[in-house]
């Protein structure tokens, strides 16, 4: 439409346009009748109105100090000036705004918008001071103090609130969305769920349009339209991934955020873009840590990021990486770390530089938290004696979050022993800890792992550990536990003449594969691999060659599946150990495995010329390599002639 309306048609045609959300093409009307009629109060309304709409915020409140000078009497236009001013980001011009507005007949509606002003600004207690001045039963006064309430931590009254409203006005997706964060906060994961998965329902019924859960490719983005936003769609299916990824349930969390309504990267919210990053980063570290990065350099962004990005740093070992964030983020440090999860990244980044101070760091913050798990097991046991169930239930919620903090602290201090190699120092501290981690999954997962590495044979007290773990996380979906745990147990079954339990594993493994294999032949799954691949380790360690290289060479089988930088790195050195024994004449092979040998290394030398042989540094990613010898097949054509002249 180029902007010339027949007079006759304006008022029908404007209408019209504002019906079908068309704001774009009303503002590009009414932006030439502005200029014919600049003081024309219907038209300046009007595109005040279409501004907001379209989320020009400061646009908006701009055009309503207009109509407040044309019509100062109007305090409709000062409140609207003041709510544009408080989407725009401007708090203190719009509490400036509207400390000037002459309530009249309009007290609830100012009061309540100088208390939304003042909670914006983390002024609680002047926003509760104005919410008293508000009507009691209104539901926009009842959810305002349901937000307060979150705010400060009163997750149980502020679900009340949300659940008062929602009586009242019936389905809103803000206040489901409301309640079910506050479900959340409260661990009630499946009152959260269902609240959630109630959002989701309503909106896909009521609008189709925006395709949810249509994971067709070529859909076309539905943008960041105004009915998406009062949808809560987006909202709803990220805390829906969080609530997956919480419960250890990651490709749910997935697919929660793939069943979005389809949108471009450009368009995404930093709250997605923050959980995608999230979700993925162990398949794609580098694309995690871009967007991550372009948070924390473009905000606002989830108070989350700055914490998450910088633990993600120190678990890639990136240490240095995460000093720089931090000295370069000290503004961010104070308000977005809590004093304990600074203290833990200061020791974890101390980790490259010096151990030892770091290793008495973890061990002062552990002191802390063993200090609060005792006072909180204190509790616990007064309240059963009392029989105070809500306090039970609200001590144990506390116990919880206290263990959370403190497992990672644990595992710190024991990574110190375990890098030295010192297994039996990592298995006294576990055990140090046993009273209040004795039933947490990572505890159990790192004191087999322990076991399983001890020089006297504790493969036994490996498997009483492992084979739990397995049973409990092995939810119809074999792959979705970690490979190493099932290759430790495998290579722990062996070792205990339990073959058939091993093989047992292996082949669910390579049926679960196979079928994966089947829907997405392009998938790569290395879960038998690794198992093969610690299986043949374990028996050239032993000095069975014979067996162990055979393993090796089934592990990469499909090549073009199999074979990684990774999984290559752990096979040569099989290779390479074979050769340094028949060098020196300690075995002997048969004819026929030393043929296996070279026609194996002949795939890998066909299959592997694309292939680095360098583990990709996920922070220089995007440099290419163009070294020849750097590759997969270079390296087994040496190897081949290696075992060539060994013949």
């Amino acid at each position: 439409m180029d902007g010339l309306v027949p007079d006759n048609q304006f008022t029908a045609v404007i209408y019209n346009l504002i019906k079908e959300e068309k704001y774009d093409e009303c503002v590009r009307i009414l932006e030439i009748q502005i200029q014919n009629l600049p003081r024309s109060r219907a038209a300046l309304s009007l595109l005040g109105f279409c501004y907001y709409n379209l989320e020009d915020y400061l646009r908006a409140s701009s055009t309503y100090e207009i109509l407040v000078g044309l019509c100062p009497e109007n305090t409709d236009y000062q409140i609207y000036q003041a709510q544009s001013l408080l989407k725009a980001g401007s708090h203190q011009e719009a509490a400036k705004v509207s400390a000037k507005i002459n309530p009249d007949n309009h007290t609830h509606k100012v009061a309540l918008l100088q208390a939304n002003i003042s909670f914006e600004q983390e002024d609680f207690g002047s926003s509760r001071a104005y919410l008293d001045r508000c009507l009691p039963d209104d539901p926009e006064t009842i959810v305002a103090e349901a937000a307060i309430l979150f705010r400060g931590g009163y997750f149980v009254a502020a679900r009340e609130k949300f659940l008062e409203a929602l009586d009242i006005v019936g389905y809103q997706a803000d206040l489901s969305y409301g309640l079910a964060l506050c479900h959340f906060k409260l661990n009630a994961n499946d009152e959260a769920i269902n609240a959630v998965n109630d959002i989701i329902e309503n909106e896909v019924r009521n609008h189709p349009e925006l395709c949810v859960g249509s994971k067709e490719p070529g859909n076309l983005s539905v943008g960041n339209s105004a009915t998406l936003q009062t949808t809560y769609l987006i909202e709803a299916f990220n805390l829906k991934a969080a609530i997956e990824h919480q419960s250890e349930r990651l490709e749910e969390a997935k697919m929660a955020l793939n069943d979005m309504p389809p949108r471009n990267e450009n368009e995404l919210d930093a709250v997605t873009l923050h959980n995608q990053a999230i979700l993925n980063i162990n398949e794609d570290p580098t694309s995690g840590f871009r967007k991550l990065n372009h948070l924390l350099s473009n905000p606002p962004f989830a108070a989350e990021t700055f914490g998450n990005l910088l633990l993600l740093y120190c678990q890639h070992g990136y240490y240095d990486t995460a000093a720089d964030i931090l000295a370069e983020n000290a503004h961010l440090t104070f308000h977005l770390l809590s004093q304990e999860l600074y203290d833990f990244l200061d020791a974890a980044i101390m980790t490259s530089t010096s151990a030892d101070e770091a290793y008495r760091k973890y061990e002062a913050l552990a002191s802390k938290s063993i200090e609060r798990l005792r006072k909180l097991t204190k509790t616990l046991s007064d309240a059963n004696v009392n029989k105070d169930k809500e306090s039970v239930k609200l001590t144990l919620r506390e116990f919880d979050d206290e263990l959370e903090r403190y497992i990672p602290t644990l595992m710190a201090m024991g990574g110190y022993y375990w890098d030295k190699e010192d297994y039996d120092g990592t298995l006294q501290l576990f055990r140090q800890s046993a009273e209040f981690c004795c039933d947490h999954d990572t505890w159990k997962l790192n004191i087999a792992h322990v076991f399983f590495m001890l020089e006297k044979s504790k493969y036994k007290e490996a498997i009483s550990y492992y084979v739990p773990f397995v049973k409990n996380h092995n939810r119809g979906d074999i792959l979705g536990i970690p490979a190493i745990v099932l290759a430790n147990l495998c290579v722990s079954y062996i070792m205990t003449n339990r073959n058939e339990e091993a093989e047992d594993i292996m082949k669910e493994v390579e049926k679960a594969e196979e079928q994966i294999f089947t829907a997405d032949k392009s998938k790569r799954l290395y879960h038998s691999c690794i198992i093969n691949l610690c299986i043949g380790t374990l028996y050239c360690e032993k000095g069975n060659f014979e067996f162990g290289i055979n393993r090796v060479c089934k592990s990469l089988t499909p090549y073009e599946k199999k074979l990684s930088p990774d999984t290559w790195f752990y096979a040569k050195r099989c290779f390479l150990a074979l050769a340094n024994h028949l060098s020196k004449q300690l075995i002997l092979l048969k004819d026929s495995t030393m043929h296996s040998i070279i026609a194996f290394l002949d795939d890998i030398i066909d299959f592997g010329r694309n292939i680095s042989t360098a583990i990709m540094d996920t922070m220089d990613s995007d440099e290419s390599d163009n070294n020849t010898n750097s590759d997969v097949s270079h390296e087994a054509r040496q190897l081949k002639l290696v075992f060539v002249k060994l013949c």
